[in-house]
């Protein structure tokens, strides 16, 4: 297949470190693996942010000791055909693996032993974050160099770059407006490879001789970036999470919509609401969370997108709600205590007796009916035996939480007004 066959990003690939933009951290590993300094190395970044063109510019000069691995259609035998040719070569080849997060890990720890011994320089590219998608003993054997979504600026750069030197774009004889470059360059979303494809659609299907912002319409309108079991899943799901915690609602609202916008699955978001609504607010404001079960049935109902509403509605609720972590410490101390203490027996007053023969052995006696003597019940401790009272759950003054605090405090403060044979004091 002749060069001009392949895609635009692939006809225009960087040559020199030079026309690689704005990635600094990728060009100083390749001068420092120009420089003699081969460490093998994990490429990780977003699609289209320079990865393979980092790759190819090493391909360049490693011509005669550089191999390529695709991890989507290669598996062992392809890896096994490499490290063979490794153990004679005069100096370790260079193998590229793409896409390397692809790879299980029998095939993962398979390279390992090559890296460790130095038979073999990896250079590894992925989207996804390497410590979940790599073996961490592989990875503890790489240097990690991080590629950013690149800038609409520096977009627009290689947009222009590739009008003026593809000579199959200045074969069409077309123009495009410098707004409508920057109208490609912005709807990437720092996929200068998207950016590239786009461009050339326009050039190629659009019948003028010259292409204005207007032109574009439809060829912009794409989703929007995002991977729902990679990082970018998480850091937008964490990034309202924090955002409803600060109670910031424009903000909340902002990374709601993102989600929502790039398909996130709207159930993953509500049961994340859900989780905000006990974490951060709890006993705060326990309406919190009907609210968010309200919102999940108002949208299972509906669907999308009538049904996306009510999403906002409880994203605005959760970030104006009064702010506690109470019963989320409280979960955290008593899985503390009861790690610290095991599994000490129910007492005896407290266990159910429902037969006679239980009864004769002293269960339920000295329990005293709340209701019927609800001071006296305070008398009790209702923790076992061997372990004090204890405060596992500190109410703080905000929001209903102020009130459960008075509860709390009225019901200590008549307790110990008082005295009885199984009150144990902390």
């Amino acid at each position: 297949m002749e060069k001009h066959a392949h895609p635009l990003a692939y006809r225009i690939r960087p040559d020199s470190i030079d026309e690689i933009m704005g990635q600094d951290d990728a060009k100083r590993f390749i001068e420092s693996f120009i420089a003699g300094n081969r460490r093998s190395v994990m490429l990780w970044g977003p699609p289209g942010s320079g990865k393979s063109s980092a790759a190819h510019i090493i391909e360049l000069l490693c011509k005669d000791s550089f191999f390529a691995i695709s991890a989507v259609t290669s598996g062992i035998q392809d890896i096994r055909r490499v490290t063979k040719h490794a153990q004679s070569a005069p100096e370790p080849p260079v193998v590229f693996i793409d896409e390397v997060h692809r790879f299980n890990r029998v095939q993962q720890d398979a390279l390992l032993p090559f890296v460790e011994r130095g038979d073999i320089v990896l250079i590894g590219a992925t989207t996804e974050n390497p410590s979940f998608s790599i073996t961490s003993p592989l990875l503890s054997r790489l240097q990690v160099v991080a590629f950013k979504a690149l800038k609409p600026s520096d977009i627009e750069k290689i947009l222009k770059r590739a009008v003026e030197i593809d000579p199959d774009l200045t074969s069409l004889g077309k123009t495009i407006s410098p707004e409508a470059v920057k109208a490609l360059s912005r709807a990437a979303d720092g996929d200068a490879r998207a950016a590239l494809n786009l461009l050339e659609l326009a050039l190629s299907t659009i019948d003028k001789e010259r292409v204005e912002i207007d032109d574009l319409k439809a060829l912009l309108d794409r989703p929007l970036y995002h991977d729902k079991t990679g990082e970018n899943h998480y850091d937008l799901i964490s990034a309202f999470h924090k955002s409803v915690r600060a109670s910031d609602i424009n903000a909340s609202v902002y990374w709601l919509g993102r989600m929502l916008e790039a398909g996130e699955d709207r159930l993953f978001v509500l049961r994340r609401m859900i989780r905000i609504a006990s974490e951060d607010i709890g006993m705060a404001e326990p309406n919190a969370l009907r609210m968010v079960i309200s919102a999940k049935d108002a949208f299972t109902t509906l669907g999308s997108p009538e049904g996306e509403l009510a999403l906002y509605q409880a994203a605005v609720y959760l970030a104006c709600a009064p702010k506690s972590n109470a019963v989320y410490l409280a979960e955290k101390r008593t899985r503390e205590l009861i790690r610290k203490t095991g599994t000490p027996e129910v007492p005896l007053f407290l266990r159910n007796a429902p037969t006679r023969l239980m009864r004769e052995l002293g269960y339920g006696k000295g329990y005293i009916y709340a209701h019927d003597d609800p001071h006296g019940a305070l008398l009790l401790n209702y923790f076992p035996d061997g372990i004090d009272e204890v405060r596992l759950y500190v109410p703080r003054d905000t929001g209903f939480e102020k009130r459960v605090k008075e509860i709390m405090n009225a019901r200590k403060k008549i307790a110990a007004t008082r005295s009885g044979p199984y009150r144990k004091t902390s």
